[in-house]
């Protein structure tokens, strides 16, 4: 009797055991995946960068000569015109070096007077002597001396004739200073920049100074943006660029390439260059130095197959792991602003992955050729698919399993998103 009731007693004990394992222990839960469709519509390729606008021309103006400014007739946003006077450096210094540069002109026009006088009273003592020594009355000797001194007295007119030209050049000179000491505008325009204020000394000494930035038409101006090298061999000249202001949220400017500028720019080993953008501004919105966020359309595709580039960054778990993920199988493309794969004719379209969940639940690779991206979907060059067919962008996992721990790479929360951490969003 004891032994039976220690044989229930230990099956009971085994059955609740099992029970609490069967009804409280771990167990796989299947996987599930998340499927959107192939759709057919248009892909737009686009190039984003970051750009300045500019006026198309600007003049510096500068000084010549170094100085005090005495006056200011231009201020900021002032309208100028070709030859108007835009400030004037105190010109009594150069007054007086050219009252000084004067003098030296009479005095050498003096000195040359008098070495023409000299010269001819050496004329006349060579003359005389020439007389005399047909008569012999002077010997050979003093005609050689008078033969000197008359070519010394010609030398020294033509040295005093130099130094009139001299001094009439440093006269010119000066002159010409002290019309630098008035400043006036080169262009038609609108100032954009003034450097400097009454009563402040500049100096033209190693370099000249910048006193005025003058825009020559600010109702045409131009966005300077640095595009990287990936996305350079799309742009052109002549394409349609638009693009944004903080200034003037919600609303879209417009504009055409008129320049890929072929100058590398070289930061940290990133390479840019520069592209130039014409834009129309007769309203005068646009301000000089207003940071646009530029977008250029590289490539343009009408009704044709795409799929989310969730698909195609999508990579199944291992059998039975569904934890971990495949590796090397299938590389990430990005957010797909700016790349122009498959634009090029002649090029050899990139082949891709994407998986489609057959009715068993297994799931099928197809390898499909792409085409340009805009970010959220992908052109679709093959014929592996057709509108409408599903495809697998994700794994749908309820609210209290999505840990950091056991999602896939790209599903963690805290925006970890990036193009080539995220698989199946």
């Amino acid at each position: 009797m004891r032994r039976a009731i220690l044989i229930v007693s230990v099956l009971a004990v085994g059955i609740t055991i099992g029970g609490y394992v069967f009804f409280n222990g771990e167990r796989k839960v299947p996987v599930r995946y998340r499927s959107a469709a192939v759709e057919r519509g248009s892909v737009v390729s686009l190039v984003t960068a970051t750009g300045t606008i500019n006026p198309v021309v600007s003049v510096q103006v500068g000084a010549q000569v170094s100085g005090m400014i005495k006056s200011l007739h231009a201020d900021f946003n002032s309208v100028v015109k070709a030859g108007d006077i835009v400030a004037v450096i105190d010109p009594e210094p150069i007054k007086a070096r050219r009252d000084q540069a004067s003098s030296n002109l009479e005095m050498a026009k003096a000195n040359l007077a008098r070495t023409r006088t000299d010269l001819a009273q050496r004329k006349r003592e060579l003359d005389r002597v020439k007389s005399l020594v047909a008569q012999q009355f002077v010997s050979q000797s003093d005609v050689d001396i008078a033969v000197t001194n008359f070519q010394s007295a010609e030398s020294q007119v033509s040295v005093a004739g130099a130094q009139v030209k001299q001094a009439e050049a440093a006269l010119n000179a000066v002159e010409l200073d002290l019309k630098y000491t008035v400043i006036r505008s080169p262009v038609n325009g609108i100032v954009v920049a003034r450097n400097v204020e009454v009563g402040q000394t500049i100096a033209a000494s190693f370099a000249t100074p910048d006193l005025f930035l003058i825009a020559l038409d600010l109702t045409k101006m131009q966005v300077d943006t640095n595009v990287s090298e990936s996305d350079i061999g799309g742009i052109t000249e002549g394409r349609e660029a638009t693009f944004t202001v903080d200034a003037y949220p919600g609303h879209q400017f417009s504009g055409t390439i008129r320049q890929v500028r072929l100058a590398p720019i070289n930061v940290q080993n990133v390479v840019t260059y520069n592209v130039v953008v014409n834009v129309d501004n007769q309203d005068l919105r646009l301000k000089p130095g207003m940071t646009a966020n530029v977008s250029i359309v590289v490539a343009e595709r009408d009704a044709v197959l795409k799929v989310p580039n969730a698909a195609l960054r999508f990579t199944p778990p291992i059998a039975g792991q569904p934890d971990r993920f495949m590796t090397g199988s299938q590389p990430s493309i990005g957010n797909g602003a700016g790349r122009t794969a498959g634009v090029v004719k002649g090029a050899m379209a990139p082949t891709r992955t994407v998986w489609k969940q057959e009715p068993s639940g297994e799931l099928e690779p197809v390898h499909v050729q792409t085409g340009i991206s805009d970010g959220l979907a992908t052109e679709i060059l093959s014929e592996g698919l057709s509108e409408g067919t599903l495809v697998v962008v994700g794994i749908e996992r309820s609210k209290g399993d999505r840990s950091g721990s056991d999602l896939p790479p790209g599903f963690g929360s805290g925006g970890q998103r990036g193009p080539s951490r995220n698989r199946g969003t």
